[in-house]
């Protein structure tokens, strides 16, 4: 199994006066323990306009700085909107490329499309048609990191010349694709189309096995036709994440950050907002009364194996839960609401030193086994593909240079 740290860069009201760029240092420092510590994977969502929610809005940015700070860990966007309101395909394309050759081909790319009214209807994009543009803009941005040049494109939400999209990815034929899934319909399409599948939804060992069957028997049958170049065939499960040897501790620690983002997210779509000065913070306090010490002695009590959230005994059989269920990868969320940073460095040296190495040992081997059991599935579906045609050199168009030939000499007889 493989592990990854999560980032939606939250921020709760009030701000106070460098609060935003300690919240990305801060983030930036967890990357790099990450990194030294062993884990595989750091993973950045992209937002537009979401208070407290999310800051992260540029992931390629951040990316970019944890790539050049890191040497190891695989760098993931982990959505990138790629609907051509948010970002041109030709614009993904580049910075994709252009993070993988920094990054020394460690990049993953994960396509998402945006849920909230806020972002939807902050970039003019009908939540109706969402899905559709994403897969079509998703197919020719892998197209564009491929051919050489991309023959052009006339699509029903987005258009494209022939132009040679540079620079190229390291990795061959371009970085593993993924989709954002939060349900057993998204898993479905997700495994159709050959993309690695990002559960972002908190659900239990038993639910966990049923995605992974379906998203499995698809891989396997004759409904997958990849979008991409490749297919990446994993899926990977989002998890709370708070470690102390003192299970009341980790509860402490980090219940109410991430009871902050379950309130936060269905706030983003039942509740009204004032851009700006709506305080979500606030309200979910107001939700939830003076009660903290309550709730923490409620879970200290209880069996924490399905939270994410406890010693690393709760950890290891929480992770082994998944497993057994078919899981390829655990991502943590281990920021969010107020959860402080010593903690959440605290919990990733916690559970490398006492967790992850067990899981580390049957990690080489059970990916050999999966990869020929799957190999002749995949070669199948890329069978199935419809691949887009390369140009011949003869087919390639001129474009017409933007001064006149006549126009350029006399320039230059007159230099």
């Amino acid at each position: 199994m493989k592990f990854g740290v999560f980032y939606e860069l939250q921020l709760p009201k009030p701000w106070k006066k460098g609060d935003e760029a300690r919240l990305f240092h801060e983030a930036l420092d967890q990357v790099v323990l990450a990194d030294r510590l062993g884990y595989d994977y750091a993973w950045e969502v992209e937002h537009h306009f979401l208070d407290e929610y999310s800051h992260s809005s540029a992931p390629e940015v951040f990316l970019s700085a944890a790539a050049a700070r890191t040497s190891r860990i695989r760098i993931g966007h982990g959505i990138r909107q790629v609907i051509p309101n948010y970002n041109h395909p030709a614009r993904t394309a580049e910075g994709l490329a252009t993070l993988d050759i920094i990054s020394n081909g460690r990049v993953e790319f994960g396509i998402g499309e945006g849920a909230t009214r806020l972002e939807l209807g902050g970039f003019d994009i009908p939540a109706r048609e969402k899905r559709a543009m994403a897969l079509e803009a998703a197919e020719q941005i892998a197209n564009m990191m491929v051919l050489d040049p991309y023959p052009g494109f006339e699509g029903k939400y987005f258009s494209m010349p022939c132009r040679n999209v540079l620079p190229k990815p390291v990795q061959e034929p371009h970085p593993p694709m993924w989709m954002a899934c939060t349900n057993r319909d998204t898993i479905k399409i997700a495994a159709s189309l050959g993309l690695g599948a990002l559960a972002f939804s908190f659900v239990d060992p038993k639910e966990a096995q049923v995605w992974s069957d379906i998203y499995y028997g698809i891989i396997k049958s004759e409904q997958c036709v990849p979008i991409g170049h490749s297919v990446n065939a994993n899926i990977a499960m989002v998890s709370n994440f708070s470690v102390h040897k003192d299970r009341a501790e980790a509860i402490r620690r980090g219940h109410e950050g991430f009871e902050f983002f379950g309130y936060a997210l269905n706030a983003l779509v039942a509740h009204d907002t004032v851009p700006g000065r709506t305080d979500m913070w606030g309200d979910y306090i107001k939700a939830r009364g003076n009660r903290t010490e309550e709730v923490i002695e409620a879970a200290a009590r209880a069996d924490q194996i399905a939270t994410g959230i406890g010693t690393p005994d709760d950890m290891r059989a929480h992770l082994k839960a998944f497993q057994s269920a078919g899981v390829d990868q655990v991502i943590f969320m281990q920021q969010a609401g107020r959860n402080r940073h010593e903690h959440i460095c605290e919990s990733l040296e916690l559970f490398a030193a006492e967790v992850m190495p067990e899981f580390k040992v049957e990690a080489a081997a059970r990916e050999e086994r999966k990869a020929r059991e799957l190999q002749p599935f995949i070669e199948a579906a890329l069978a199935r593909k419809n691949w887009m045609k390369p140009l011949a050199d003869h087919e390639i168009p001129v474009v017409k240079a933007s001064v006149a030939r006549a126009q350029v000499n006399q320039t230059s007889a007159a230099d």
